[in-house]
């Protein structure tokens, strides 16, 4: 189901999806705000530019869940963790992240905002993960294969991820699910995403 009937299938379960999504984590909102805030200074939301499908630029929504001089402490961080980050592009025992955040990144609740990128057709509830235009580069003559779909709230290699995972191991996940698009795969995806959050309890 790599065509149009997949796509259109795909699209109609998005919006029904993430209309479902909002209306029942509406009401968390404030007890979300308030965890936020209560925890560090800055904005509830944060909104950063992202490579969408076919190289569109895309601002995606999530809490924030770092703290706000977050760029400073990244300046003072060990050699070694920045070289972490620039491989990886996350760090383990990440010092930026608050108290709040990682509660919220556990749970995948950051996530949840990101269901507004949905309703606007940037993004897909399932695909690869949004990545910033430098990630993009590791994708090499790749690059053009994985941009070929809308980025996801979750996916294939977010469910399959696993500690220490080497970032050409995740590229190598990411073009799997590219090159495997079915409805089949989306289902399994979303069910394993239910399960790992289920698990993180």
């Amino acid at each position: 189901m790599k065509g149009k009937i997949y796509q259109i299938i795909k699209r109609i379960l998005d919006i029904v999806f993430s209309i479902l999504g909002i209306i029942i984590f509406l009401p968390f909102l404030p007890i979300i705000a308030i965890l936020i805030k209560l925890d560090s200074k800055g904005n509830i939301f944060f909104i950063h530019e992202r490579v969408g499908k076919n190289g569109k630029e895309i601002k995606i929504i999530k809490f924030r869940t770092m703290y706000n001089n977050s760029d400073e402490i990244f300046k003072n961080m060990t050699e070694c963790k920045k070289k972490e980050y620039y491989e990886n592009y996350k760090i383990k025992d990440d010092e930026r992240i608050t108290k709040a955040g990682k509660i919220l990144r556990k749970y995948y609740i950051d996530e949840l905002p990101q269901l507004i990128n949905v309703l606007k057709g940037d993004m897909s509830i399932i695909g690869p993960r949004p990545v910033i235009y430098e990630e993009t580069l590791k994708y090499k003559e790749n690059r053009s294969k994985f941009l070929s779909v809308k980025p996801g709230i979750t996916g294939y290699w977010q469910v399959n991820a696993y500690e220490n995972m080497s970032y050409n191991e995740r590229i190598k996940q990411e073009l799997f699910y590219v090159e495997n698009l079915s409805f089949i795969l989306d289902v399994k995806i979303f069910f394993k995403t239910i399960k790992k959050i289920f698990t993180n309890i």
